[in-house]
């Protein structure tokens, strides 16, 4: 069973590319601070950063890192990071495979690229390398990621209760999973609430992914 590699995954809206911590960083740093940053940070397992050379750092052991295996989003037309992902718990025996380190930057959270680039990956997870378990999971307290793990079709399992220490507090988990013999299914949804036709002269979405 394949592994996944550092790939470059295209869509309409966003393209994603392996992390370069040299080239990514300083976008990724400055998009992430404002009066937003506390909430931001809250759930994930680092940051917020103090300096630019700080979460450089942070990057580029992300970068040499094979699981979890980091990728940065791109806007598809400008080039600009809007945030990065991983592949990470990578079990090739198995074909189970997780997504997570979900960082999405303010001005690209509920966009049409966001919801690209989820796809983009799930697409690769079962289309190209032969996956037949694809999972979220996130701190229990945190609803908007709970949120968008439905939105993006993925079902509940339940939650692990004290299942990690994450900046020294504990954290429950919420667990869930999409199966290679549901994607096809979810794709043919992601493909509708992604085409054009599904979007007015302002951008905004006609029917929603969730419906």
């Amino acid at each position: 069973m394949k592994r996944p590699e550092r790939v470059e995954l295209a869509g309409r809206y966003v393209k994603i590319v392996r992390l370069d911590a040299a080239a990514h960083a300083h976008a990724l740093f400055e998009g992430a601070r404002g009066d937003f940053e506390e909430e931001l940070w809250r759930y994930m397992s680092n940051g917020p950063y103090a300096s630019e050379g700080e979460m450089r750092e942070w990057l580029a052991q992300g970068e040499k890192s094979q699981d979890p295996l980091f990728f940065t989003i791109l806007d598809a037309v400008s080039g600009r990071p809007e945030g990065y992902c991983s592949l990470l718990r990578i079990d090739p025996p198995n074909r189970v495979i997780e997504v997570g380190h979900i960082l999405y930057l303010p001005r690209f959270q509920r966009t049409a690229g966001g919801t690209e680039a989820m796809y983009l990956l799930a697409r690769y997870v079962f289309e190209e390398l032969g996956y037949r378990r694809y999972e979220w999971k996130c701190n229990a307290l945190n609803e908007p990621s709970r949120r968008a793990a439905l939105r993006y079709g993925f079902t509940f399992e339940g939650i692990f209760r004290q299942h990690m220490i994450v900046k020294g507090k504990n954290r429950d988990t919420a667990w869930y999973s999409m199966l290679d013999g549901e994607w096809p299914e979810r794709k043919r949804l992601f493909e509708c609430w992604l085409a054009e036709s599904n979007f007015d002269e302002q951008g905004r979405q006609k029917a929603a992914l969730g419906a």
